[in-house]
């Protein structure tokens, strides 16, 4: 790593936000009373996912564009993202004049991807994972003469995403606490910069998916160490290694790191549908995560930053039924009881009085593993929670059948 970064300081995100006047929305920060009542205090959300191009990305992508000189421009940005900066810079160089080019993974989700062409970008896929994309994009740079825009290791981008930390502290000014998503850091970096000099006492926390968790090994090493494999579903934080100025703010900070599971990702994500009418991305959810998680390590008032809603719908499908069972509320298990008339229907008529919702039903009778005369039924169902889970098992096995999963 560099000797002495150079680290953005709370005037150079004043300038920034002074190049980003009109041009960005000051997002709302919303009361949020559910996740209140389990930190024990104040709770808020902080929408970026009702932030233009659907993330906080624009911010910092526009004030990189717009400090290139006029020569610069003219030749045009090249950008590596899984969809968020992919269509910050997409928009940002649409209303700056130049043209971008856009390098994004082959998985990239295809509502970010098509969102990207339509902010006018020469969209390329290429590698796996962003990182891959990042060596296509600068090496697109070296042979075109593009001007690179690092998704986050880039002074101007960091100062960009601290106009963010400006908004929560005048939003929120006895904040205690703030919960940041965790990628390669521009957000964290740019919210700690500017808390360190206005409220140095409030706590930043960045969390991390646990499967994409770069940067505490980093710390510990005290240079960017990369992942030898990332996991999540949080697509917008599946980045491998810290930036080397993102990693300088956080140990200048002393910035506390947290993880989540791809179980705490998706509960926050349905938390956020139900409770707060708000549709955040995996990777915009995981502070409301962090806090689900273990509401009492942080205090309040506390803010969660949503910083992303660009989610597939198929997506959000999948995250809605899995964020339903980790919550307890799919349950699928087997019953095994003697074939005759009226044992089915005594069965589902027990359900009924549970008063749990079947969702799907497969009767076997034909099957190496039963007994002779005897029937298999295994049942999805829809129930209240966990609490409720237990009693209806409590009261099958009490009804005398045999109940198995797996």
């Amino acid at each position: 790593m560099a000797e002495n970064p150079t680290l953005v300081r709370l005037d150079d995100v004043l300038a920034a936000r002074e190049l980003l006047a009109n041009v960005v929305r000051r997002t709302p920060l919303e009361e949020c009373a559910p996740l209140a009542v389990k930190a024990g205090g104040p709770a808020w959300l902080k929408c970026e996912n009702l932030q233009l191009a659907g993330s906080f990305k624009i911010r910092g992508a526009y004030v990189r564009i717009a400090r290139l000189s006029d020569a610069e421009r003219a030749r045009g940005v090249v950008a590596a993202s899984a969809g968020n900066h992919a269509q910050g810079v997409a928009l940002a160089a649409g209303l700056l004049g130049t043209s971008a080019t856009v390098f994004m993974p082959t998985g990239a989700p295809l509502p970010k991807l098509a969102a990207t062409k339509a902010y006018g970008a020469d969209v390329r896929l290429e590698g796996d994972r962003v990182d891959d994309s990042l060596v296509a994009a600068k090496r697109y740079a070296e042979q075109t003469g593009a001007i690179f825009i690092h998704p986050f290791d880039h002074f101007d981008i960091v100062a960009g995403q601290g106009t963010v930390g400006l908004e929560i502290l005048e939003q929120c000014p006895d904040v205690r606490t703030i919960l940041v998503g965790v990628g390669g850091g521009g957000l964290l970096a740019g919210i700690c910069a500017v808390v360190s000099e206005l409220k140095p006492e409030v706590r930043v926390v960045g969390a991390q998916a646990a499967g994409a968790a770069a940067f505490p090994g980093s710390i510990a090493a005290r240079w960017p160490v990369p992942l030898t494999s990332v996991a999540t579903i949080a697509d917008g934080i599946a980045v491998g290694m810290p930036g080397e100025l993102t990693l300088a703010h956080v140990l200048e900070h002393r910035t506390e790191i947290t993880t989540v599971t791809e179980e705490d990702i998706s509960e926050a994500l349905l938390f956020c549908l139900e409770r707060a009418k708000l549709v955040v991305e995996p990777a915009g959810g995981v502070g409301v995560a962090a806090l689900l998680a273990d509401p009492r390590r942080y205090e309040p008032p506390v803010v969660a930053v949503l910083s992303g809603g660009n989610i597939d719908p198929l997506l959000l499908h999948r995250v809605i039924e899995h964020g339903l069972a980790a919550a307890g509320r799919y349950l699928h298990f087997h019953v095994r009881f003697a074939d005759r008339p009226g044992t089915l229907s005594a069965l589902t008529g027990l359900l009924a009085e549970q008063g749990v919702n079947v969702l799907d039903v497969e009767h076997r009778r034909h099957d190496a593993r039963l007994h002779l005369g005897e029937v298999e039924v295994s049942l999805s169902v829809e129930t209240k929670g966990n609490e409720h889970s237990q009693r209806l098992l409590t009261a099958l096995r009490k009804a005398g059948y045999e109940v198995s999963f797996g």
